[in-house]
């Protein structure tokens, strides 16, 4: 079970994550809801395609563009279409606990 917590707040919980490029994948229904606001921010990556990221909020604090997806990625990245990732230099700990 991979956990995505936030200042001590669980954000994201799953057993089915897809790991890719040092980053787990959480699918989008795994994520606290309220826990993602949409940021103005893409990126490109020339194999997965564009990202969407996200501003992360929990326990009082907020991380901008801590998460990231790919809402439509390129089929060599369809595993993680709409998946969400945290970065862990924003203060978001990805762990692996029971449930």
């Amino acid at each position: 079970m991979m956990t995505a917590s936030f200042h001590g707040t669980v954000i994201a919980r799953s057993e089915n994550t897809v790991y890719l490029e040092g980053n787990h994948y959480f699918p989008p229904e795994s994520v606290t809801p309220g826990a993602l606001e949409k940021s103005w921010l893409r990126t490109l990556c020339y194999w997965k395609g564009i990202a969407r990221y996200y501003h992360v909020s929990a326990a009082g604090r907020r991380a901008a563009n801590a998460a990231w997806a790919y809402p439509y990625p390129s089929p060599l990245a369809r595993k993680i279409k709409a998946h969400v990732a945290f970065d862990p230099g924003s203060g978001i700990h990805i762990d692996n606990k029971p449930a």
